[in-house]
């Protein structure tokens, strides 16, 4: 069995994000059961996941570093998505010297500018490994990217694997406007497995990655932005289905309070999901800033009679 501790920690905001002063929750998960658990663990590993800001996560595994969607746009410095307010809605919690010190690996699941922006590819290094969407990485060459990957099927870098998962912005007609996007899995031996869903409606073929891969963390985007009236990503009802047909996994709600398109805040999340009966200690809403880390554990098997 796979079991989780879960460390939520805040940052002040004049604090770095590398050094932080933290108070700390401590959450024992253990999979194929839907509430806290104590568990003793044979050995212990400790994944790091930082929410920056949006969809922009830093991300510590299997000691690498990967920086996933950086947007680092100063606030209200890009045009509005909805005509209420010129975005992104806050600053980032960190500098971006700060944010990209360590980085190891780069992700960019799409070419929206709030995914990956014309700062984000001004200032991340152009010597760093990016994985990319198949389709994007001619474009991302062309900001001066000399190693790109498309993502096709499974990569394998560095002991972690990425895998692939397919992911639809949208319903209906407004997914060829949307264009194509993806989600991934990455595995580490000795590490929570984690599906990073992407900007995606739960639709089946996200319910069949949950299925089949039974991830340890599941992080999703349920702002419920809306493009011309229509859901093209997660709302609250839907981050309430994953957490249901997940009840062993540790669900992350990114891509919050930061865009005017959304309809969806981190209060309005939590309300939803208290209120259909999600648990906080499931459903983690971070902060902008602020670190989730994640201790995986193989705990010892027990034999039960036929």
């Amino acid at each position: 069995m796979r079991a989780l501790t879960i460390v939520l920690r805040w940052h002040r905001s004049a604090v770095p994000l590398l050094r932080p002063r933290t108070r700390s929750i401590v959450v024992h998960r253990r999979r194929g059961l839907g509430k806290a658990t104590g568990i003793d663990f044979n050995r212990s590993t400790s994944m790091r996941l930082r929410l920056i800001r949006n969809a922009t996560l830093k991300l510590d595994v299997a000691g690498r570093t990967i920086l996933i969607d950086p947007f680092f746009a100063p606030k209200h410095s890009r045009p509005p998505f909805a005509g209420r307010s010129r975005n992104p809605l806050v600053d980032l919690p960190a500098g971006t010297d700060e944010i990209l010190d360590g980085v190891d690996l780069v992700i960019v699941s799409h070419l929206h500018a709030d995914h990956f922006d014309p700062v984000a590819q001004s200032l991340v290094p152009k010597h760093l490994p990016l994985i990319s969407q198949p389709g994007n990485d001619d474009k991302i060459r062309s900001f001066g990217f000399g190693d790109v990957t498309p993502l096709v099927d499974s990569i394998d870098w560095h002991g972690i694997k990425l895998t692939r998962r397919d992911g639809r912005h949208g319903f209906g007609a407004v997914v060829e406007k949307m264009g194509p996007v993806i989600g991934f899995t990455i595995e580490a031996p000795d590490e929570p497995s984690l599906y990073w869903s992407g900007d995606t409606v739960l639709y089946p073929a996200v319910e069949e990655t949950i299925r089949s891969s039974r991830p340890d963390i599941i992080v999703i985007h349920p702002c419920g932005a809306l493009w011309e009236g229509e859901p093209i990503a997660m709302d609250a009802e839907q981050a309430v289905a994953v957490c249901n047909a997940a009840p062993q996994a540790s669900v992350v709600a990114t891509h919050l309070d930061s865009l005017d398109h959304a309809t969806v805040s981190r209060a309005d999340l939590r309300n939803h999901a208290l209120a259909r009966g999600i648990s906080p200690t499931q459903l983690l809403i971070p902060d902008d800033g602020q670190l989730l880390e994640f201790s995986g554990a193989t705990a010892a098997r027990h034999t039960h009679p036929a």
